[in-house]
């Protein structure tokens, strides 16, 4: 008797029930949209703190749902544009890496119980085709969920060293804008955070109103191409 998936099946209830109940129970979601509250607790926690923040970033990917930049903008306000952005980077790496393993151990039914029917018919396009340039190019563009890409991607067959390039340079510069953004909060530097607003409202606001229009695009182009590596 083949006992391996009923072990994938309880250890996912048992890990989805331990971490719903730390979550709720200790009020921990609190720290990821509150951004007082998670400056309070990472000063409390000093010389620590880093290690906490890193936390933070590797929860916020986890729980997918959890927008994730209140702790950008909290890396730059605490530690600077430099050291915010390397901080986050580093959580966010190991954040979409466990991620994409826990997608890839556990498969389609705890993808499904993290991700949303929409969303995983949308970026269908990784299961079947698996295109490394179209998966970079969703994590650079604004507008699309990428903690929830981590999860569907785990469900390809792309190599795990492949993965975590595309997601990590993917996220770097919208991580490297947060934390200037933070940073220019706390020192106070206006007219820099209004330009980097600005630059970054022209950039986000179309490829949000467009990113549906961008993703059929891009499933095209995949599609076109493995066509053509099929002839």
């Amino acid at each position: 008797m083949n006992l391996r998936p009923f072990l994938k099946i309880l250890s996912f209830v048992i890990m989805v029930a331990l971490g719903a109940y730390l979550f709720f129970h200790y009020g921990w979601y609190v720290y990821f949209v509150d951004r007082d509250k998670a400056i309070q607790l990472l000063n409390a926690y000093h010389p620590y703190d880093r290690i906490i923040f890193i936390i933070l970033q590797i929860g916020q990917v986890v729980a997918a749902p959890i927008p994730g930049e209140a702790t950008g903008l909290i890396g730059g306000y605490l530690y600077g544009p430099v050291m915010g952005t390397v901080y986050s980077t580093i959580g966010l790496t190991i954040g979409s890496w466990l991620a994409f393993m826990l997608s890839r151990f556990f498969g389609m039914q705890f993808v499904e119980k993290v991700v949303s029917p929409e969303a995983i018919r949308k970026f269908d396009l990784f299961m079947e085709h698996q295109g490394a340039v179209v998966s970079f190019l969703l994590f650079v563009i604004p507008g699309f969920p990428k903690d929830y890409l981590c999860y569907i991607m785990g469900l390809s067959h792309m190599p795990v060293v492949t993965f975590l390039v595309i997601s990590t340079v993917g996220r770097l510069m919208g991580t490297a804008m947060l934390s200037v953004c933070g940073h220019c909060v706390r020192s106070e530097q206006y007219l820099l955070l209004f330009i980097v607003v600005v630059a970054s409202v022209v950039v986000i606001v179309p490829a949000f109103v467009y990113r549906e229009k961008i993703l059929d695009t891009l499933k095209r182009h995949s599609k076109k191409h493995k066509k053509d590596d099929i002839q």
